[in-house]
C-alpha cells in the first residue's frame, strides 16, 4: 500500500517543479499575442520609416527650412510622449486590445492623409496641416507601442527580453523595407503612391489584430510614475533611452539631406544607405534577448557597451573634422551597421531592467505595472526623438552634419559614462538597501504572473 503513495508523491513533486519552471513551449494565447505583437510592430515602422529618404526634400520645395523639418519631426515625438504617459497611466481602464487596435486605426488613416500633404498650398498652410497630421498620428502609435510593450511583459513574464528582441526582428524589417520602398515608390509614382499603399496597409492589421489578439483583464493599481523616476538606476536607464531614440531622431532628420549633398545620390540610394543602420539591429536583437533572458547579469554591461560603441559610430558617422579623415560613403555605410547593432545591444536589455527594478521596489507584478514602464520608457524614447531632429538640425543648420553627428556622440556617452559609474559603486554600498527592499525576494523570479 505504500508504493502508490510514493509514487503519487513523486508525482505531485513533478508537477510543482513543471509549474515553478517557465514552459518549455508557447502556450495558444503566447503564440497569437507573438503575431500580433509582430504585426504591429512591422507594420508600424514601415509607415513611420518612409519619411526618411524623401520627406525632407518635398518638405524643402513647401518652403520649410532644416529647422522646420526637425520640428515636424519632433511634434511627433511631444505627442508621443504625452500619450504614452496617459495610456501608460490608464492602460487597465482603457483596456490594452482597444488601445492596441485603436492605435493602429488611427495611424493608418494619417498615414493616408500624409500622402495627400502635397496638394496643399507651398508655406505656412503646408507646415501647418503637416504639424496636425503628424501629431494625430503620434498619440495612435503610442497607444499602440505602449499596448504592445505591456502585453509582452504580462503574457511573456520569464522571457521578456528574448520576445523583444524577436520583436525587434519586425521593427527591423519595417525600417529596412520603409526606406527603400518609399524611396523607390516616390520616384517611380510620386509623393501619394508610398503612403496611399503602405496606409491601406497598416488598415488591414486592424480586423487582423481584432481576431488573434487575446484579451486581457486587470485590476488598476495606486502607484504612480514619480516614485519610479526616483531610483537612481531607473533614470540613468532612461536617459540612456533618451539618448539613442535621440540618435535615430537626428539621423532621420539630416541624414539623407546630408547624403544627397555630400554624395550625388538619389532618395532611391538614400533608403538603401538606410539599410546598414536597420538591418545589423534586426539581425542582432534576438540573439541580445536571449543572452539578457538567460544571463541577466549581462544587461548592464550590454547597456555600457553598447553606448560606447554607439557614441564612437557617431564620431566616425562624418567623420568629426578634428580628426581629418576624408568622409566616404563606404565609411559612413559601415559606421551606420556599427551604431546600428549597438543600439540592439543597449536598448533591448533597457526594459526588463526598469520592469525588474519596479518589482524590486514594491510594485504589484501585474499589467498595471507593465503600462507604467512601458509609458515611461516610451516617453523617455519620445523626448529623444523631439530632441534629436530639432537640437540635430539647429547644430546641422548652423555648423554642420559632421559636428552634430559627433556632439550626439558626446551625449550618448556620457549616458554610457554614468550608468557604468553606477554600476561600478553599486556594490559598495550593499547596507543601504535592506530597509526598502523585500530580500526574500531576491532568489526568487522577478517576472512571473
Amino acid at each position: 500500500m505504500e508504493l502508490p503513495v510514493d509514487l503519487q508523491q513523486t508525482a505531485d513533486t513533478s508537477n510543482a517543479a513543471e509549474t515553478t519552471r517557465p514552459p518549455t513551449r508557447m502556450t495558444r494565447q503566447q503564440t497569437l499575442t507573438l503575431i500580433s505583437m509582430a504585426s504591429v510592430n512591422f507594420s508600424s515602422m514601415i509607415c513611420y520609416s518612409i519619411l526618411g529618404p524623401f520627406f525632407p526634400n518635398e518638405a524643402v520645395k513647401k518652403g520649410a527650412s532644416q529647422t522646420v523639418i526637425g520640428l515636424i519631426f519632433g511634434c511627433y515625438a511631444v505627442c508621443n510622449l504625452i500619450g504614452s504617459l496617459i495610456m501608460g497611466k490608464y492602460i487597465v481602464q482603457i483596456g490594452a486590445k482597444f488601445m492596441l487596435v485603436a492605435g493602429l486605426f488611427v495611424s493608418s488613416g494619417c498615414t493616408i492623409l500624409f500622402g495627400l500633404l502635397d496638394r496643399a498650398p507651398a508655406g505656412a498652410a503646408f507646415i501647418s496641416i503637416c504639424f496636425i497630421v503628424r501629431s494625430i498620428d503620434a498619440l495612435g502609435f503610442a497607444a499602440a507601442m505602449t499596448s504592445t510593450f505591456a502585453m509582452t511583459g504580462k503574457i511573456f513574464p520569464n522571457n521578456v527580453a528574448t520576445v523583444l528582441g524577436c520583436l525587434e526582428v519586425f521593427t527591423g524589417l519595417g525600417l529596412i523595407l520603409g526606406p527603400p520602398l518609399g524611396g523607390w515608390l516616390y520616384q517611380s509614382f510620386g509623393y501619394e503612391v508610398p503612403f496611399m499603399l503602405l496606409g491601406c496597409f497598416l488598415l488591414i492589421m486592424v480586423p487582423f489584430n481584432i481576431y488573434v489578439l487575446p484579451s486581457i483583464e486587470a485590476e488598476p493599481s495606486k502607484d504612480s510614475f514619480l516614485p519610479l523616476l526616483s531610483k537612481v538606476k531607473i533614470l540613468l536607464i532612461c536617459y540612456v533611452i533618451f539618448t539613442l531614440s535621440a540618435g535615430l531622431g537626428f539621423l532621420d532628420a539630416t541624414l539623407s539631406l546630408f547624403a544627397m549633398a555630400k554624395f550625388n545620390l538619389s532618395a532611391g540610394f538614400v533608403g538603401l544607405i538606410l539599410l546598414g543602420l536597420s538591418l545589423p539591429y534586426c539581425l542582432g536583437s534576438p540573439l541580445i534577448g536571449y543572452i539578457s533572458d538567460k544571463y541577466p547579469s549581462t544587461r548592464s554591461w550590454f547597456m555600457v557597451t553598447g553606448g560606447a560603441v554607439t557614441a564612437f559610430g557617431f564620431v566616425m558617422l562624418g567623420p568629426v573634422p578634428f580628426l581629418h579623415i576624408q568622409g566616404q560613403l563606404w565609411l559612413q555605410v559601415f559606421m551606420l551597421g556599427v551604431i546600428g547593432f549597438s543600439l540592439g545591444m543597449t536598448v533591448i536589455p533597457t526594459f526588463p531592467e526598469i520592469i525588474t527594478c519596479a518589482y524590486e521596489h514594491g510594485y504589484d507584478e501585474g499589467l498595471s505595472t507593465l503600462g507604467m514602464v512601458s509609458g515611461l520608457f516610451g516617453a523617455f524614447w519620445s523626448a529623444g526623438m523631439f530632441y534629436g531632429p530639432i537640437v540635430g538640425g539647429l547644430i546641422t543648420q548652423n555648423l554642420s552634419f559632421e559636428w552634430a553627428a559627433a556632439i550626439h556622440g558626446g551625449v550618448v556617452f556620457l549616458g554610457a559614462f554614468l550608468l557604468a559609474v553606477y554600476y561600478l559603486c553599486r556594490p559598495l554600498q550593499p547596507q543601504s538597501v535592506p530597509k526598502d527592499s523585500q530580500p526574500t525576494d531576491e532568489n526568487t523570479p522577478l517576472l512571473t504572473d
